[in-house]
């Protein structure tokens, strides 16, 4: 059964697309390259393309007549939405809307989202549960909000059905060291302690003054392939025609930053040096998830949580790979 993945050759995506290949599917990996990884795609073809161009796009659903969409093609730095809010409209929204009428003029398959957690914005309380308010602080979660009202709307004019899956913080990489996190320029916690543990060089921690233990951003980090794995899921779920919703991913556990850069020292065996920086635009003090309502819909169950662990992959991905 082919499966057609935008973004397919992206950090979270290209693990997706190796879950998807382990139960029998095979993954169409959809990118225009701007911020992917060609060497990331090896589960299935590569199809090079930008989920706007509509015309680029029917040739490869009539191609492949996928069965089903997982969207994960995005933008997604947050300080990067706050400084350039027209980039991250145009590419995930309007490049969203334009992949859905696309696929929908195709046909009406079922649709799983790579959704966040910044569409909830500064939380009331923690651990966040669905039911909370969504009210994003940053122009990437307004866009990736956007796009899951959008879901909703189009169920109700056409019939499709989906699942939108707000994930906390990526972490880590592929236990089996094939893929893992490459960003350009990187922005995620974890990869870059772990560089500084190979280099030398400074951390920056982005703000000391937040009402949290230390006065540093408390997140909740999920594994990569925990996360590959709830699309799989997701997909089966709606296959077998289960309802359309929205589910969180998380750990219901948070670190911060200074307890993330003490455990990378640790597993990492190296001193890190840290440097203090003013705060980024757009971040809240905490996030910290409930995934109840996944464990209960999905059956599913992080199978790599603890953060020591997700570090490890993480480091032992980046060693293999210099």
């Amino acid at each position: 059964m082919n499966i057609l993945v935008t973004g397919g050759a992206g950090y979270i995506g290209s693990h997706a697309c190796k879950a998807l290949a382990a139960k029998g599917y095979l993954p169409i990996s959809y990118d225009n390259l701007s911020r992917g990884n060609w060497r990331a795609v090896k589960w299935g073809p590569l199809e090079e393309g930008d989920i706007a161009d509509a015309a680029r796009l029917r040739l490869v659903l009539e191609q492949y007549q996928p069965a089903a969409l997982m969207h994960f093609a995005a933008y997604a730095y947050v300080g990067e939405s706050v400084a350039q809010p027209l980039l991250y409209y145009n590419n995930n929204f309007a490049g969203s809307a334009a992949l859905l009428a696309t696929v929908l003029d195709f046909r009406c398959i079922p649709a799983v989202f790579s959704s966040t957690c910044a569409t909830y914005g500064v939380p009331e309380r923690v651990p966040i549960s669905e039911d909370h308010p969504q009210r994003p602080i940053n122009p990437y979660g307004h866009s990736k909000l956007f796009v899951e009202r959008m879901l909703s709307d189009l169920q109700v004019a056409y019939g499709l059905s989906w699942v939108a899956l707000r994930y906390f913080n990526a972490a880590g990489a592929d236990p089996g060291g094939e893929i893992g996190e490459a960003h350009d320029p990187e922005t995620h916690l974890i990869p870059l302690v772990a560089a500084a543990a190979r280099t030398g060089d400074a951390v920056r921690i982005f703000g000391t003054d937040y009402d949290t233990p230390d006065g540093t951003c408390v997140r909740d980090y999920v594994h990569v392939s925990d996360i590959a794995d709830a699309h799989v899921r997701a997909l089966e779920h709606l296959l077998k025609g289960g309802k359309s919703c929205a589910l969180n991913l998380a750990n219901a556990r948070g670190y911060s930053v200074r307890e993330v850069i003490a455990a990378a020292e640790r597993v990492c065996g190296r001193p890190i040096r840290a440097e203090i920086a003013a705060r980024r635009p757009g971040d809240p003090p905490v996030l910290i998830g409930d995934a109840s309502q996944a464990r209960a819909l999905l059956g599913w169950r992080p199978e790599r949580s603890d953060l020591e662990m997700q570090i490890s992959d993480a480091w032992n991905w980046m060693t293999r790979r210099s």
